[in-house]
């Protein structure tokens, strides 16, 4: 499994707890910032995939 499949998934659980925050504190900034950093994950977890197909080969 390439790390950066192992670093995405991470950074979306982080990105996920501070999205979960933010609505539960109601702060707007730190809502988005959590959801930008899910989303950075979910690229990040993609191109560790692409990755690990191209070893594949």
């Amino acid at each position: 499994m390439d790390k950066d499949r192992v670093e995405g998934a991470v950074e979306q659980a982080k990105g996920m707890a501070k999205e979960l925050a933010g609505k539960v504190t109601g702060d707007a900034k730190l809502e988005a910032e959590g959801k930008g950093q899910k989303a950075g994950g979910k690229v990040q977890n993609a191109v560790g995939g692409v990755k690990d197909a191209l070893k594949g080969r």
